[in-house]
């Protein structure tokens, strides 16, 4: 009996019919080829031809990273360090899966000091890679990464740090974000600083972590250190006294200039205003300028003593030749130069030591203007120092053939005439030194330099020498510079700003001189600009900074006092006259 729920099948001849053996031979065959071509190719990709294979996946997982070299160090001439590089750590995100919940993003961005929303906006960008904050400190950096947030990573990185803050800010300049000399020495000397980023190959996996370090293709050249010629202790004593003259003659701005008389090496070079290259957030253009080499200014009477030598030089004078000063001012065509008073009768000496404007014109009105041109061009006025720093400016200095009588005559006392406070430091070694001139370093010579010239004799340079004790002594416009212990050699420099073409009620006061007299060690040169608390000349303004700075760099460098161990207001010192 058959149940109603069975299924009959109808016959089917096509399920009878067996597959012909050619076809099956062939679609085994067939199939057989195909095998072995899959096996053949996978032994060409994986045994001969596995370069592509890897190649496919370095792209899509291999990345050649760089691997930062460390810049090198700046340091003083004793070695204690002025510029350093030190670890830090660079934040970035992948985008794609930096998907962060709103608390995360909030405690990230306490953690770098970042706006949220800003934040936030650099999450949203398309980018496949974007740094949250290229410098952060190791121990922010290990909290970030305890947060364990998707797609926010880490890059060893470094950042410039300036032990010293402002006081060396001119001299050493700064980098950028990727350690790249901008200013000053680090710019001067990037090349030799920064030396070579190295790289290697790693696998990330696809959260952008790396998972494996495959290879250093190349290794990093860490840059050289670079030595300055600074004295670290001396920088600060004059960094120190610049800024409490600012202080105490509410002036706009200072330099001081140091520098090593048997090397032509700076010992020191500040300037003011400064900053601090650690944070240089809100930075100016006024408050960036190193002053010492870059700025322009008019010497004023500190350019007395080389017509002075000029003239002794040329056998035109003695140092005990008389000039007559009075009645304190002489008339130049329809010009009148004058004198602060009346002097009378003055040795060429005392026209130095009393700072007199008519008698050093008197004294130059004797020379053909080639004549003094030839002088203040030997001296290097007019043309940029050969130092390696960026900036450097030349000054002004016109030709000769062009000089006018009046011109030629204020030139004398230094007006009409500009130059940077180092050019000033770096002429009067000439008196310093028997009359050889010497280049200049910012860093420290493993040998004393070539002179570049002898430009006034020996005996012409020690009479100078005496003429310039006696302009900083009793009687002289630059008695505060004196020093206890040491015999001071210098002269005043009071000039009038001149701004849009005329000369203003604005000053410059200056005193350049040098330590000890008797055998000259150093150069100290001081240029305070638009003092206003009411002293104005050089002898009231830039002499008491002379003397501070002089007193603290010749105990550092050691130098043996050369005068009686007399307090000065003992030894007949006298209240400063208000000359030029």
């Amino acid at each position: 009996m058959t149940s109603r729920h069975s299924v009959t099948f109808n016959h089917n001849p096509l399920l009878e019919r067996g597959l012909q053996g050619w076809r099956a031979r062939t679609v085994l065959g067939l199939m057989l080829l195909g095998s072995l071509v899959l096996v053949a190719r996978a032994a060409w990709l994986q045994g001969v031809n596995h370069d592509m294979l890897k190649a496919q996946g370095e792209q899509r997982y291999a990345r050649v990273v760089p691997v930062p070299a460390t810049r090198g160090r700046i340091t003083d001439r004793h070695g204690d360090v002025l510029a350093v590089s030190s670890p830090v750590r660079a934040i970035w995100a992948s985008p794609r899966e930096a998907r962060l919940l709103p608390a995360d993003a909030r405690r990230l961005a306490a953690l770098l000091k970042m706006d949220v929303e800003a934040l936030n906006r650099q999450l949203a960008s398309e980018r496949d890679r974007v740094y949250l904050q290229r410098q952060v400190s190791p121990e922010v950096a290990r909290r970030i990464a305890e947060l364990g947030l998707p797609g926010v990573h880490q890059d060893p990185a470094y950042r410039r740090f300036y032990p010293g803050g402002e006081m060396s800010a001119h001299l050493l300049g700064f980098t950028d974000i990727d350690e790249r000399g901008i200013d000053g020495i680090e710019l001067a000397y990037d090349e030799v600083l920064r030396g070579e980023a190295g790289a290697r190959r790693v696998i990330r996996d696809n959260r952008g972590q790396i998972i494996e370090d495959v290879e250093l293709l190349r290794a990093p050249r860490d840059g050289q250190d670079v030595t300055l010629s600074v004295d670290n202790q001396i920088q600060f004593v004059a960094y120190s006294a610049l800024r409490q003259a600012i202080r105490d003659n509410a002036a706009a701005a200072g330099s001081v200039v140091v520098l090593d008389v048997r090397s032509g090496e700076v010992l020191a070079l500040v300037n003011a205003p400064t900053y601090n290259p650690n944070n240089r957030a809100g930075l100016s253009g006024a408050q960036l300028r190193n002053r010492a080499l870059t700025d322009l200014y008019e010497p004023g009477s500190t350019m007395k003593p080389f017509i002075g030598a000029l003239a002794i030089e040329a056998g035109r004078v003695t140092p005990e030749t008389i000039v007559e000063t009075d009645p304190g001012r002489m008339s130049i065509g329809r010009a009148t130069i004058s004198d602060v008073r009346r002097h009378g009768m003055l040795s060429v000496a005392e026209v130095i030591q009393k700072s007199s404007n008519v008698g050093t014109v008197k004294i130059a009105m004797q020379f053909q203007p080639r004549e003094m041109w030839t002088l203040f061009d030997r001296l290097g006025f007019g043309r940029p120092l050969q130092v390696k720093f960026p900036g450097t400016a030349g000054g002004l200095l016109r030709a000769a053939d062009s000089w006018k009588p009046i011109e030629q005559a204020t030139m004398a006392y230094g007006h009409g005439i500009s130059s940077t406070l180092m050019h000033m430091a770096r002429a009067y070694l000439a008196f310093a030194r028997d009359g050889e001139l010497l280049p200049i370093s910012l860093v420290r010579q493993e040998r004393p330099p070539k002179p570049v010239g002898q430009i006034f004799s020996a005996q012409t340079a020690r009479a100078m020498r005496t003429i310039l004790e006696n302009a900083a002594g009793p009687g002289g416009t630059g008695q505060r510079a004196r020093v206890t212990g040491y015999r001071v050699a210098g002269k005043t420099g009071t000039a009038h700003k001149l701004e849009g073409g005329r000369y203003t009620d604005k000053y410059v006061s200056s005193f350049v001189g040098f330590a000890p007299a008797s055998d000259p060690r150093i150069v100290v040169a001081v240029m305070i600009d638009e003092p206003k608390a009411g002293a104005h000349f050089g002898g009231a303004v830039a002499a008491p900074v002379f003397a501070r700075v002089t007193e603290g760099a010749l105990r550092a460098l050691g130098v043996a006092p050369d005068a009686p161990l007399v307090p000065l207001h003992l030894a007949g010192r006298r209240p400063p006259q208000e000359q030029m």
